[in-house]
Parts: C-alpha cells; sequence; structure tokens
C-alpha cells in the first residue's frame, strides 16, 4: 500500500468510515439520477413495456 502513511495522519476509525460512507453516498446519488434522468431505468423496474396480445378472430359465414 503506497498511501499507507496516511493512517498516521488520520485514525483509521474516522478515515474509513468517511471514506466508505463517501463511496456509499456515491452510490446513491448515481441511482438517483438514473431515476429521475432516463425513461429507461423505470421501464426496466416495471419489466419494460408489453405488447398488447392481438385478438384472432375468425368469421363464419
Amino acid at each position: 500500500m503506497n498511501q499507507g502513511k496516511i493512517w498516521t495522519v488520520v485514525n483509521p476509525s474516522i478515515g474509513l468510515p468517511l471514506m466508505l460512507g463517501t463511496v456509499t453516498i456515491i452510490a446513491v446519488l448515481v441511482h438517483l439520477a438514473l431515476i429521475s434522468h432516463t425513461t429507461w431505468f423505470p421501464a426496466y423496474w416495471q419489466g419494460g413495456v408489453k405488447k398488447a396480445a392481438a385478438i384472432e378472430t375468425t368469421v363464419l359465414g
């Protein structure tokens, strides 16, 4: 680990939760952006657009 000396400045009990919390917040923000700014992502959660089944009729004559 080439940045191992950082733990002499920042206590790991503070730095690790801060780092993991930051990653979590970024992931949540990316997902919120996908949900609110795209049309395909909510459709993906709903299973996509389903086509209505065509009704076949026969004329008896």
